[in-house]
């Protein structure tokens, strides 16, 4: 008992000098990893076309079920993306997602990625539905 006691206090001992490794956040940030994956964004053409097509390949990968595509049919007077549908409703439920990236592997166009955005905090449960205005990247 008492070894183990004069251990502790010899690794307590060790780390007392020692510098600090905190990091004052708001002012401070961290740099991530390369391959760190957090917030959703879906992407823009250079003409400001949405890159979506409503294909759903995104929460066809997805595990835990948290995408929800709703596509319809562009026309000449409205077109929303290049190709022949667009995405009407996109919407992750941030709750259910487990930040895998397979809907980033799965999307054919590059539309949706995960950017290195991490503050996603919130109070209500409503504001963790991200809808396809609070998702496409600024123009």
């Amino acid at each position: 008992m008492l070894t183990e006691l004069l251990q502790a206090l010899g690794v307590t001992g060790k780390r007392l000098f020692q510098k600090s490794v905190t990091v004052r956040y708001p002012e401070e940030r961290r740099e991530a990893y390369p391959r760190t994956r957090w917030c959703h964004k879906l992407l823009r053409h250079e003409d400001s076309l949405e890159r979506c097509i409503g294909c759903s390949l995104c929460a066809a990968a997805c595990p835990s079920h948290c995408i929800r595509v709703v596509a319809e049919e562009n026309t000449d007077e409205a077109r929303y993306s290049p190709g022949e549908r667009y995405a009407k409703e996109y919407e992750i439920n941030m709750i259910r997602c487990i930040f895998c990236g397979l809907c980033q592997e799965a999307c054919p166009v590059d539309a949706i990625v995960l950017r290195e955005d991490f503050e996603l905090s919130d109070y209500n449960r409503e504001s963790f539905i991200y809808t396809k205005e609070r998702l496409l990247a600024p123009k």
